[in-house]
């Protein structure tokens, strides 16, 4: 699969230490007690679901750092990172941002990604294959790309629409366990939910939760042509088409743990386009051209 990413695996912990904690307050009893009361139920899962993936979003640029082992520049040590940090503040401001994080992670294989839970506290990182396998031209669309995602508040984006299907899928699952339950009850009322509920809830969580990974990838595909046209905005469209087919001469980089792909310059392969989180090179390199 292309990634899950960083930020729906942390969201999809979060969600299952909340579901936990409210199982063992008594939230679902309180909710299926005398009936399912529908606007508890929402309310409870939009709380849940946005809580969810605000914490998430919280968490990115500090997981981000942690899950790649990336190195934070403070006082460059060479002038290779003097220009880095030059060419990450010069784009931050032609976009109008403030000077994000900059850092550097150990992989032979050319990526990076940008996250962070605002335009002001940002993070923009790059491997260390990035800065051996391209020319600083080519680096340098890669790092307007991954600007563009921070200007274009794709990080937000994302968050509100992961917060969104999480309430649907709370709330949608919690609504199937509970009919299967009284089914299974023969009508009958009961004091607290049965197993029906609870088992047949959870199928529904995993089964509703591949559904809505669909929707996010499907955003985070859009989100990348957006980017790229940032890109070639700030370093030129001729250097973000450069750097595009390096990335695709030296095969898709797998650099990234699984759970970052989703904020990478590119991801992994897909075992199937409903779960791919870029769209294949070919497809971003023909959209900068066609747009010339």
């Amino acid at each position: 699969m292309k990634r899950v990413g960083l930020f729906l695996l942390t969201n999809l912990a979060v969600l299952a230490v909340l579901a936990v904690t409210s199982r063992l307050l008594g939230v679902d009893r309180f909710l299926t007690q005398n009936g399912l009361d529908l606007p508890a139920l929402f309310g409870f899962a939009a709380v849940f679901g946005m809580g969810g993936a605000l914490i998430s979003l919280a968490m990115s640029r500090w997981m981000a750092v942690r899950s790649t082992g990336a190195r934070v520049i403070g006082q460059p040590a060479d002038a290779t990172e003097r220009w880095l940090l030059d060419t990450v503040a010069r784009q931050a401001q032609m976009a109008g941002l403030p000077m994000p994080q900059v850092a550097i992670f150990d992989s032979p294989q050319p990526n990076a990604f940008a996250t962070g839970p605002s335009r002001a506290r940002s993070l923009v990182a790059v491997s260390s294959g990035l800065l051996e396998q391209m020319d600083r031209r080519q680096v340098e669309a890669v790092l307007a790309h991954e600007i563009s995602h921070i200007a274009n508040g794709d990080m937000v984006t994302l968050t509100l629409i992961q917060g969104v299907v999480n309430t649907f899928v709370i709330a949608l699952a919690r609504i199937v366990g509970y009919a299967v339950d009284r089914a299974l009850a023969g009508g009958q009322e009961r004091e607290a939910p049965g197993p029906g509920f609870w088992i047949t809830s959870l199928v529904c969580e995993l089964l509703l939760g591949i559904l809505a990974t669909m929707v996010v990838m499907a955003f985070s595909r859009r989100r990348e042509f957006r980017a790229d046209a940032g890109g070639a905005r700030l370093a030129g469209r001729g250097a973000m088409i450069a750097a595009l087919e390096r990335l695709r001469a030296v095969h898709e980089p797998q650099a990234l743990p699984a759970s970052l792909n989703a904020f990478g310059i590119l991801g992994g392969k897909a075992l199937a386009r409903l779960f791919m989180s870029h769209p294949p090179l070919e497809e971003r390199i023909a959209a900068l051209r066609a747009a010339l």
